[in-house]
């Protein structure tokens, strides 16, 4: 008994020494390292990296801009069999100790000493959140000391639910995703609160080695590391047998998707990226930004179909010029094949293929996915061969006459589902549709592809508009006098210049001259020499110094007599502006496409304001009349060099200065009633001009105009309703005459057409009525004077009420018994 209480109280004696020891070690390695230890307070202001998204204005994700991929989640988004998950993957006991697991670092501690690496974990969660957020990854006695103690202080400092949180969204879980939401939207296309008990353990697996437990790249490796999990819950009764027989049977089901992306809208998404980027620099990608743009989803769908079918109907109008590439078959066998044909990418629907043999029903085809395809003759057949933009070759009679073995060749599937031919369009487009009433961009298509061609034609490309530069040429008329009856002589003219080798003699595009002609008929009937002699009456200056009220560059709009037939530079962005002062009711609005721009925490630090079309509005003060008050949230504008141009971050206000901001007026341009008599013009280029095309769409409130340059280099239609603009360009990019037959009310008003078809279906009919000051008087339409009595042919036409003509045209008996000259303006 007495050697028994010896050896007793020498064991409680080593015991308390070896108590005091470690205790004294701890504190000593404590003080040593804690200089070097971070503040674990900054973890509670985490601000994790989160890509840029970009929206439409009914939510619908365009893009989204950024190196980690990561959707951050609350505690409480987290689904409990998630958690479960990984507690048997990562740490059991997660809730139960105070930040250290003693066991797992004493096997750790030992195989580091033993073998100078470690061969097993002993991390909890809470180390790996001092890790991932405070330390390298090198495997040191000294990192894992500090681990161990910025560990034991997050404990003391933070709970385990948001311990949980900072561990669950920081960590790398492979393919660019960071945090288990990003994983879940990259694996499956879901988020994770939609995930099986499966997916779920094959996500909590990852953390331990991204790359080696990888579903997608090691479906293997990962199928054994999820179902050792799913064993481990079993054991630790987070889930039943029938639970973990279930999830064990389910096949690895996880393949990469792509950013969740809802809606075709590149050209956009690279617009605010671009201009945005100007402003908030490299934390554009990082800070997790969120931007809601005016886009209208379901109207840039439907613009992005409408250009890319009318550049390819012009591709087949005017023939096929031959394969892509060339293929020699018989020096490469099959798998070489198919590598050389990735080298083509797809683009906008049309993929890349290989033909391999060609016989008299159609062509055998092989795809970039390794399928063998079959393109038959009809799909073939309208390739009759490109000779120039003025002429084709003759129609082929068999497949062999449009393709052989070896070229490299795009198909696509046509409405009947069937494999066609097609080429990459050579010509370019462009459409644009604004709200008239604030400016806000409801669509933007700015080429075919963008993945092809990033140059934003919708913005970027000046182009001369033709005769769609017009209406601002006869608005300016009517605000100088002129009515929609006033008579210009329609007939040659020529201008004689001594600085010219030869004289100018302008014609009409059907090579025809009218004679005395009514201003409405015209322009509905687009006739160049009255828009000649019309801004001779005006003047130069003058009509130029009205046209740039509609907001064109001074410096793309020449000062000479050119103008009136839409010589001046443009963009589709501006045309389309300038259209909708004559949709508004005289009203330059400002283009803009931003309309909020929200935090990652989904505070609002920026809504738009926009200037409005609005008559009981007050009216927009000049920067002369009041400086802008400031505001952090204030976008500086000054690292952008073209900050006066920017159409996005216009009118964009913090929440403080919006909730005090009222509507305001954008500036009149155009009176009331000038506005409304050149809207009801342009509805006869529809009635009866040159876009009767446009009839078929069964609407009275559309208006428009055509326009087509010299050579056909150029081809325009804007048109409009009071609720929406849209103007459509094609050409190519370097200009050059897109060939016969092709002008603004062939080529872009059938787009045009195809756009507002479905964009107005939820609009009803909504034709403006004559403002006060306006009557609607009996015509004779060969004078413009007020019908005579008993008239037949008398048409109705829209006066304000002091130009209303006082003279009556002469009766064919009155013409006899005293006939005169009829006074013309013959400028």
């Amino acid at each position: 008994m007495r050697i028994l209480k010896r050896l007793f109280k020498w064991l409680l004696t080593l015991s308390l020494i070896g108590v005091f020891t470690g205790a004294a070690t701890f504190a000593g390695v404590y003080y040593y390292f804690s200089p070097e230890l971070p503040d674990v307070e900054t973890l509670r202001d985490v601000q994790f990296q989160t890509p840029l998204r970009i929206y439409s204005a009914d939510d619908k994700l365009i893009a989204e801009f950024g190196e980690k991929k990561r959707r951050p989640l609350t505690f409480e988004a987290i689904p409990d069999p998630f958690i479960k998950a990984l507690q048997a993957a990562e740490d059991a006991r997660f809730f139960d100790h105070f930040g250290i697991d003693i066991k797992g670092l004493s096997r750790a501690a030992f195989q580091l000493a033993s073998t100078g690496s470690i061969q097993s974990g002993g991390s909890t969660i809470t180390m790996q959140v001092a890790k991932n957020f405070f330390l390298t990854r090198e495997q040191t006695f000294k990192r894992k000391f500090i681990e161990i103690l910025l560990a034991l202080q997050i404990e003391q400092e933070l709970s385990k639910q948001e311990i949980m949180e900072l561990y669950v969204n920081q960590i790398y879980l492979g393919h660019r995703a960071y945090g288990i939401q990003a994983a879940a939207n990259t694996y499956y296309g879901q988020d994770i609160d939609s995930l099986t008990l499966a997916q779920l353990a094959m996500i909590a697996g990852l953390p331990k080695a991204p790359s080696a437990f990888n579903p997608i790249t090691n479906p293997e490796r990962a199928l054994e590391r999820r179902d050792w999990i799913l064993g481990r819950m079993l054991t630790l009764g987070y889930i039943d047998q029938q639970a973990h027989d279930e999830a064990v049977a389910t096949p690895v089901t996880a393949r990469y998707h792509r950013s969740d992306i809802e809606l075709d809208a590149p050209y956009i998404a690279e617009m605010v990226r671009q201009q945005l980027f100007a402003v908030y620099g490299e934390a554009l990608y990082t800070d997790g930004y969120r931007v809601w743009t005016t886009v209208d989803s379901d109207m840039q769908a439907e613009a992005i179909q409408a250009l890319r079918r009318g550049l390819l109907d012009y591709t087949e109008d005017h023939g096929y010029r031959g394969a892509e590439a060339s293929i020699e078959l018989d020096t490469l066998n099959a798998e070489d094949q198919l590598n050389a044909l990735r080298q083509h990418t797809a683009y906008a629907g049309l993929e890349p293929a290989l033909v391999l043999a060609v016989d008299a029903e159609g062509a055998d085809l092989l795809r970039t996915d390794g399928r063998h395809d079959r393109l038959p003759w009809e799909g073939i057949k309208w390739a009759r061969p490109f000779r120039s933009v003025y002429w084709n070759g003759p129609a082929p009679k068999r497949p062999a006459d449009v393709l052989s073995p070896g070229d490299v060749i795009r198909v696509m599937r046509d409405d009947k589902d069937q494999l066609r031919l097609t080429r990459m369009p050579d010509v370019q487009g462009a459409l644009v549709a604004l709200d008239p009433h604030d400016g806000a961009i409801r669509s933007l298509v700015g080429g075919f592809s963008f993945y092809h061609n990033k140059f934003n034609r919708a913005t970027q490309a000046y182009r001369q508009p033709g005769s769609s530069f017009k209406p601002f040429l006869y608005t300016a008329a009517l605000e100088n006098g002129f009515t929609p009856a006033s008579i210009i002589n329609d007939a040659p003219i020529v201008f004689h210049d001594v600085s010219l080798e030869d004289s100018w003699r302008p014609e009409n595009a059907n090579g025809t001259f009218n004679g005395p002609t009514r201003l409405r008929e015209a322009l509905y009937r687009s006739r160049n020499l009255v828009s000649i002699r019309l801004m001779r009456a005006l003047g130069i200056e003058q009509a130029r110094a009205f046209m740039l009220k509609f907001g064109f560059d001074p410096d793309q709009v020449p000062a000479n007599l050119s103008l009136s037939l839409g010589s001046a530079g443009a963009t589709p962005l501006q045309v389309a502006r300038g259209y909708a002062a004559l949709a508004n009711g005289g009203f330059l609005v400002d283009p803009y496409l931003i309309s909020r721009i929200e935090n990652d925490q989904g505070e609002v630090l920026l809504a738009a304001n926009p200037l409005r079309a609005c008559e009981e509005c007050p009216e927009a003060t000049t920067v002369a009349e009041a400086e802008p008050e400031t505001s952090p949230n204030t976008p500086d504008t000054s690292r952008d060099e073209n900050a006066g141009d920017n159409v996005l971050l216009n009118n964009l206000l913090p929440p403080e200065q919006l909730e005090a901001a009222t509507p305001t007026a954008a500036p009149r341009i155009i009176s009331r009633r000038n506005a409304f008599l050149i809207y009801d013009i342009m509805r006869d280029v529809i009635n009866r001009g040159t876009g009767t095309r446009a009839r078929v769409l069964k609407r009275s409130d559309l208006a428009g105009k055509t326009g087509t340059t010299n050579e056909q280099k150029d081809v325009w239609f804007s048109g409009f309703n009071q609720d929406l603009v849209a103007t459509t360009w094609v050409g190519y990019d370097q200009p050059s005459p897109l060939g016969r037959g092709e002008y603004g009310g062939s080529r872009t008003l059938p787009i045009w057409m195809d756009f507002m078809e479905d964009a107005l279906i939820d609009m009803p009919d909504n034709r403006p009525s004559a403002p006060q000051g306006v009557v609607r008087v009996r015509i004779d339409p060969a004078s413009g004077k007020r019908a005579y009595s008993g008239q037949t042919n008398a048409i109705y036409e829209y006066f304000r009420s002091e130009d209303v003509p006082r003279e009556r045209a002469r009766s064919p008996e009155q013409q006899l018994e005293a006939p005169a000259t009829e006074a013309i303006f013959g400028y």
